[in-house]
């Protein structure tokens, strides 16, 4: 299975060869598109941590777990059709972080938002550091995610190395689109709640997805669905600080 990604003659060919880098493009492409959900996900689980640094490590950490887990999965290629339950453990997961969120924020009315999701995130006795668990989160949803990615790249090719490498460079544009969106969540702290109401429909997305329901949301919908959400989120932000401002000056 992982014969190809070992023979330098593959590699060469696959480097030297125009063809494959137009199929490389194409993957990236793909990656970028299918990694929306992902970015989403990521950007709001690194919120988190406050300092900046440790978000940006945490994120750094998560591509060398997703590069990791890339070359095992495309190794075993076509058996990863029959991972459906990760979907429905990835489903649970986002929709109770979703909920959990929501509950913590409308519920601790003492509290800021930021401090109650903290708070609850953080708890009272954790052997494992915050920073670890949210890197052990994102590499968790990594695998949830690139399940569907990396079987439609192997549907464009059947050469590993050209997927691997497609692959590789889709998940650092990824990461690139998720550092935006932190940068605006430390912003705007509406985004975070807009990440938070995706999330929940990301889980439904994940869970319809099965084979038992195979109902498949198309990700260029998606992708019109998150940039719907920012575009309304924007304006409520704007909305709220022009309010701000006039009571301020009444």
């Amino acid at each position: 299975m992982y014969g190809p990604f070992f023979d330098l003659n593959n590699w060469a060919h696959v480097i030297t060869s125009g063809n494959d880098w137009l199929i490389i493009l194409s993957l990236i492409l793909l990656e970028c598109l299918l990694s929306v959900d992902n970015a989403v996900v990521l950007a709001a689980q690194t919120q988190v941590l406050k300092d900046e640094s440790e978000q940006r490590k945490s994120l750094l950490y998560g591509i060398w777990g997703a590069y990791l887990f890339r070359f095992i999965a495309i190794g075993l290629g076509t058996y990863l059709i029959h991972f459906w339950f990760i979907k429905i453990l990835g489903s649970a997961y986002l929709a109770y972080l979703s909920f959990r969120f929501f509950w913590d924020r409308y519920h601790h009315a003492g509290d800021t938002a930021t401090e109650g999701e903290s708070k609850l995130l953080q708890g009272k006795h954790h052997r494992i550091s915050l920073f670890w668990r949210v890197v052990i989160s994102i590499e968790s949803m990594d695998i949830v995610f690139s399940i569907d990615s990396i079987l439609a790249s192997l549907a464009v090719s059947s050469n590993p190395v050209v997927v691997l490498i497609g692959g590789m460079i889709g998940i650092l544009c990824m990461r690139g689109v998720a550092e935006i969106i932190m940068a605006l969540m430390a912003k705007i702290p509406e985004l975070e709640v807009m990440a938070y109401a995706l999330i929940a429909i990301i889980a439904v997305k994940l869970f319809l997805g099965i084979p038992m329901i195979n109902i498949e949301i198309p990700n260029n919908v998606f992708a019109l669905i998150v940039a719907g959400a920012v575009i309304v989120t924007l304006v409520i932000h704007f909305v709220r600080q022009a309010r701000a401002a006039e009571s301020k000056r009444e």
